[in-house]
């Protein structure tokens, strides 16, 4: 083999070794009860705010401590921290995905993603 093809080989090595050792950075989709058994991991959990418990959320005291209780897609309901300014229309949230770790009984999100209420919803009326 020549010096070009052995560099290119070595250089796609190298590549596909990065892209498998990275292919599951971003954590994986799942449940507050998934994220607690695997503290380890990271997980992505999408599901509903409890709108019957406590946010706490004091900008005059921490204006980057945001605490909140969510039910997952599985009916698991636990304490999410978020240590960020509360989102903007979070109470008028339909959804609610966060990002982070379990840890000490709650789980510590380091990013949120609200789905708010659509404005363009569909009539139930058919005008004809």
């Amino acid at each position: 083999m020549k010096k070009p093809q052995i560099i290119a080989l070595i250089l796609i090595a190298i590549a596909t070794s990065f892209f498998v050792l990275n292919l599951d950075s971003g954590g994986s989709y799942g449940s507050f009860t998934q994220a607690k058994n695997k503290p380890d991991n990271e997980f992505t959990v999408a599901g509903e705010l409890n709108q019957n418990k406590q946010i706490v959320y004091s900008p005059k005291v921490n204006a980057n401590y945001f605490s909140f209780f969510m039910h997952d897609k599985k009916g698991n309901e636990m304490q999410v921290i978020l240590n960020e300014p509360m989102p903007q229309d979070f109470e008028k949230s339909e959804e609610i995905v966060v990002k982070g770790r379990f840890r000490e009984g709650k789980f510590y999100a380091h990013t949120i993603l609200l789905k708010c209420p659509s404005k363009y919803k569909e009539n139930n009326a058919i005008e004809a």
